[in-house]
């Protein structure tokens, strides 16, 4: 294996992820979505076939959000919802979570705007992200959902990482490992 890079095979296209030092301990294969739109086709196709039926997708700004157009696209959704990461002028009353992402290294807040939350009052709904890896960010959307009055009916993604893929609770199509950084003698 190159030790700059991991190579990866998710629904036929072949990408080398670069391997980027996260923190003193922790090595992440770095995986983009935006930009990608061929992977972002074969990625909605492939998750369409393995998702509960929902009636509305959410995904958090930004890297979900080809993804959830695609699969709203495919679907035939009029409308899916973006969790913002912060509170924009047209926002009246929002709903409000804090988040620790792992590729940010810092805390951040999830929000949606009222109307956002009416239209999700009582509809089941599909959080859908580009990578899970530590659950932080689902569970922020998971807690807008429920504030919203909303039902997770499931959550997706393009890749589980680390420990992620162990999880029994969400959907995914491929595993994606960690490197620990190797101790220098």
């Amino acid at each position: 294996m190159d030790e700059k890079y991991y190579e990866i095979n998710i629904c036929g296209c072949i990408r080398k992820l670069p391997i980027v030092r996260i923190s003193d301990q922790l090595n992440i294969a770095s995986f983009v979505l935006l930009g990608d739109a061929q992977l972002v086709i074969k990625a909605a196709e492939e998750l369409k076939e393995r998702i509960p039926r929902v009636d509305y997708l959410i995904t958090a700004e930004a890297k979900g959000i080809p993804l959830v157009q695609e699969m709203a696209r495919i679907l035939d959704m009029p409308r899916y919802f973006v969790a913002r990461k912060s509170v924009k002028p047209y926002m009246e009353d929002p709903f409000i979570t804090e988040v620790y992402s792992i590729t940010t290294q810092k805390k951040q807040i999830l929000c949606l705007d009222r109307e956002e939350s009416n239209l999700i009052k009582g509809k089941k709904i599909l959080i859908v992200d580009d990578v899970i890896s530590t659950g932080d960010s689902l569970k922020a959307m998971e807690k807008l959902v429920d504030k919203a009055g909303g039902i997770v009916a499931g959550k997706a993604a393009v890749l589980a990482e680390g420990d992620a893929a162990n999880r029994k609770d969400i959907i995914f199509l491929e595993k994606l490992p960690v490197f620990p950084v190797k101790k220098s003698r």
